[in-house]
């Protein structure tokens, strides 16, 4: 390591902590050491694309460069020109020419120390049990169900109970699909949506989530055929479960919203519980990324024959069961989507981006948006 070049690198590490955004390919200063070892390429990158975007607090500058990048992936890098080349371990890089990829993981670890820091909402308190209520149960595409049946329980309606109607919830098989992936990533993680995706448009099975077939058959062999209800058209579920207000939809979310919180879920593995990791994604990420622009997620073009033949046989073999279907069977059948009206998959560059604003908003107690 030249002396010349450790100088550099500790003056350009003084530029970006002061607020600075010159590339390091375009640094001539120089500065004196300012602690034991140089922060990594990743990480200093990712704070020059901070200010960028609107310039980080004093506070986060420091978590930046202290932050370690988790998961696959390359060890912090030491930046070329302040680092001599070693025949072992990854050489030295430009930091401007780093994946997006590589600076996400640096960010997502500060995304999940932040929501674990940041806690869940006071659950509400728990309202009377109406005992004269109608009884349900929902299944089906997770996306739809899980939302109704918090609202429900928030009205002293909890699912369940002798007597009660299994309603399986639905929609385009496209668009379910979509909802299988995102639900996982509330979860406990998956793979990457198409590394995900693909498998399934491979063979012949749809997502166990939300094969409505599966479901459907399974609950009647538990409570019998005359009690399971195929639900298409959200305008009679208030009906079916007994309620005169509206029911919550279920959350609108750009693609690489979901694809950002599937990444933090994996750091949120590391700190926290199964339990909890699901209780700070849903209950304090999701709520920061509703609404934040960009398309929602697409099946790709390459399989929409194989979508189209997978929901007419899900439509097929449930009227063929003979259980009463609530809306137009044909709502299985994916609809005709605009190619800017939606995202193949999340990209790189735009996750990167979502975390950059999540990140400078949740340093001043602001929105992603």
């Amino acid at each position: 390591m030249t002396v010349d070049g450790e100088r550099r690198a500790w003056g350009w590490v003084a530029h970006l902590r002061e607020g600075g955004t010159t590339p390091w390919h375009e640094w001539t200063g120089a500065g004196v050491q300012g602690g034991a070892h140089l922060p990594g390429a990743q990480q200093l990158e990712l704070l020059r694309r901070l200010h960028l975007a609107g310039r980080a607090t004093p506070e986060l500058v420091e978590r930046v460069l202290g932050a370690s990048a988790p998961g696959r992936g390359t060890a912090d890098l030491e930046l070329v020109g302040a680092a001599e080349e070693s025949r072992f371990g990854p050489r030295p890089v430009d930091p401007a020419d780093l994946p997006e990829d590589e600076l996400t993981r640096v960010a997502t670890t500060l995304i999940a120390e932040d929501l674990v820091a940041a806690g869940t909402p006071e659950p509400r308190p728990a309202r009377y049990v109406r005992p004269w209520r109608t009884r349900y149960r929902l299944v089906g595409d997770p996306w739809l169900a899980d939302p109704v049946r918090e609202a429900l329980i928030g009205r002293g309606r909890p699912p369940g109970g002798r007597g009660s109607v299994v309603l399986v919830l639905g929609r385009d098989l496209s668009t379910m699909l979509a909802d299988a992936w995102t639900s996982r990533a509330f979860d406990d993680g998956c793979p990457p949506w198409r590394e995900w995706l693909d498998p399934f448009t491979a063979g012949t099975r749809v997502p166990p989530r939300v094969d409505l077939e599966r479901a459907a058959a399974t609950w009647a062999r538990r409570v019998g055929p005359g009690q399971v209800r195929v639900v298409l058209d959200p305008a009679a579920l208030p009906r079916l479960v007994g309620v005169r207000r509206s029911l919550p939809a279920p959350p609108l979310l750009a693609g690489d919203a979901v694809d950002l919180a599937r990444r933090v879920a994996g750091v949120l593995g590391l700190l926290v519980l199964p339990d909890r990791r699901a209780e700070l994604l849903r209950g304090t990420l999701l709520p920061r990324l509703v609404g934040v622009p960009g398309a929602p997620l697409a099946v790709p073009d390459e399989h929409s024959a194989w979508v189209t033949d997978r929901a007419a046989r899900m439509r097929d073999r449930l009227l063929r069961a003979g259980y009463p279907v609530h809306g137009d069977p044909d709502a299985l059948l994916p609809r005709p989507v605009a190619p800017a009206a939606a995202s193949t998959g999340p990209s790189d560059a735009g996750v990167l981006a979502l975390a950059v604003r999540l990140l400078l908003g949740s340093s001043r107690g602001e929105e992603a948006r």
